[in-house]
């Protein structure tokens, strides 16, 4: 389904990416639109995997993007956002 999912990566000015994803994946449900949150590490390298700092983000801190996200579409609703 087109425009069902956002993801994006994140790189430093002067690195590049891990080869980390995060992302929004959009389901149509009778009462509107599911968002699943997800982060993908699995491309990040053998090295990388070894230190045991990922995810660097704890599964808390990723849900609480659910709410921020919903308080700004519930907000911007109205506004012709």
């Amino acid at each position: 389904m087109p425009d069902s999912e956002i993801a994006w990566t994140v790189a430093g000015a002067t690195r590049p990416s891990v080869g980390h994803v995060y992302g929004y994946r959009l389901d149509t449900v009778p009462e509107g639109t599911l968002v699943t949150s997800y982060y993908d590490w699995s491309a990040i390298s053998e090295e990388l995997k070894q230190t045991g700092i990922f995810p660097v983000l704890a599964e808390g801190a990723l849900r609480a993007t659910l709410g921020i996200l919903a308080r700004t579409v519930e907000h911007g609703a109205g506004n012709g956002v």
